[in-house]
């Protein structure tokens, strides 16, 4: 997928009015201003950001109910912004973001003061161990830790409605059946549209 693509596919599946597609465009220029100072994304995708970011977070949003101000995607690990910042200015849903690294705090914080997501973004400055339990509709983790950690850790804020939305690139098949049998049977591989041997696991419960 080239970039022009990428923006295509975004215009074609989602209600993109001039406002959000001014976010995006904004919260790019913000993302490469500060990748002169601390590395948010590898130098290798810095070229193709709307393709192998920007689209590969939206993509998640295909497979998450319905959302609305009430509706809550938790986001672990967001790091540069990716999916939690995409998810933000495009969904409906309060996005509640997490992130230990004090540099990527603050740059997420920034963003969503500056595009004006105060209202629908939330920043977690904290390990998620040190995170309040509370039940979530959505949780998704673009390169957050191990498949069973992840599910260890993060478990507590689910329900038996919550859609699990996780990208793991070539290994997707493989951490799954790295699962118990139980968990195994909450999940199932959905292509990635930005790379067709990457697989996300989606999951209910």
């Amino acid at each position: 997928m080239t970039e022009s693509e990428a923006q295509d596919w975004l215009r074609d599946n989602f209600d993109v009015p001039r406002e959000t597609w001014q976010r995006l465009e904004d919260f790019l220029t913000l993302l490469k201003e500060e990748m002169e100072h601390q590395n948010l994304i590898s130098k290798s995708t810095a070229d193709h950001i709307w393709d192998r970011h920007v689209v590969d977070s939206a993509q998640l949003m295909l497979h998450a109910p319905k959302g609305d101000p009430d509706k809550i995607w938790l986001d672990l690990g967001t790091g540069a912004g990716f999916p939690g910042i995409i998810i933000a200015i495009l969904g409906d849903y309060k996005v509640e973001m997490v992130e230990s690294r004090a540099r990527r705090i603050s740059f997420l914080e920034s963003v969503v003061h500056k595009l004006g997501l105060d209202e629908k973004a939330l920043v977690f400055g904290s390990r998620l161990e040190s995170v309040e339990t509370h039940p979530v509709d959505v949780i998704s983790a673009r390169a957050f830790a191990p498949l069973p950690k992840l599910l260890t850790l993060s478990h507590r804020f689910s329900t038996e409605k919550t859609v699990w939305l996780l990208p793991k690139g070539k290994n997707a098949v493989m951490e799954l059946k790295g699962l118990s049998p139980k968990r195994q049977k909450m999940f199932h591989v959905e292509q990635s549209l930005t790379d067709p041997q990457a697989g996300i696991l989606v999951g209910i419960g």
